[in-house]
């Protein structure tokens, strides 16, 4: 998917600064901060980590390529749920030593920090997604989604009951809706707004939207 990298399109990364698909690492921190990060790409568009360049995209270099890729090896094997796949890449750039990893939009979504459960606690659970140039934790509504994406299909056969008409009604005269507001608007529980609001998606009826507190919010779909 993205290898072998050119000198070119590196040098159009950097310029270009962190962004939804790209995160600059001065170093390898701990293997819980890179699992964050390697997790949000997989769980959206996939991306690429660059350790030796800090956040201001100076070219630092790393100090030992092999050493960062054995961390980024045991992080994604041993901190990610399932494990993330990968590919690593060393260049020199301007005469330091980079090292690039980068992560594919995973197909068995959604990945989570290791936390040796059998399956997602949608209160405890790790997972992160990527948000413009930042890696933030998903709401319960986007792990249904991720969830829902394993089996690539829409809900093609929805009914629209009262409660979707009210939602409807409602973004008529406003631009979003968020669970919080259908749970007051048809006085039922936020987990019931939350589920009536993921199936919409899933219908193609309501687009999602993250904001970078990793809230969500959602939208007419047309």
């Amino acid at each position: 998917m993205f290898f072998a990298m050119k000198y070119r399109e590196l040098k159009d990364l950097i310029e270009e600064g962190e962004n939804i698909q790209c995160e600059f690492k001065l170093k390898f921190s701990t293997p819980e901060k890179i699992a964050r990060e390697m997790i949000a790409f997989a769980n959206t568009k996939g991306g690429y980590i660059i350790f030796g360049v800090d956040d201001d995209k100076n070219v630092v270099g790393v100090e030992s390529e092999k050493e960062v890729a054995e961390l980024v090896k045991e992080t994604a094997e041993k901190y990610c749920e399932p494990p993330i796949e990968y590919s690593i890449e060393f260049i020199e750039y301007n005469a330091k030593e980079l090292v690039i990893v980068a992560i594919p939009e995973s197909h068995i979504k959604p990945h989570r920090l290791q936390d040796y459960l059998d399956d997602i606690d949608l209160n405890k659970a790790v997972v992160t997604i990527r948000v413009n140039d930042k890696s933030v934790q998903a709401s319960k509504e986007m792990i249904r989604l991720l969830r829902a994406q394993n089996g690539k299909k829409a809900l093609v056969k929805y009914t629209i009951g009262q409660n979707e008409k009210l939602v409807f009604e409602f973004l008529k005269h406003n631009e979003r809706i968020s669970v919080k507001e259908l749970s007051k608007l048809v006085n039922i529980s936020e987990r019931r707004a939350s589920r009536t609001l993921v199936k919409m998606v899933r219908a193609n009826l309501l687009m999602i939207h993250t904001k970078d507190n990793g809230e969500e919010y959602f939208t007419a779909a047309v």
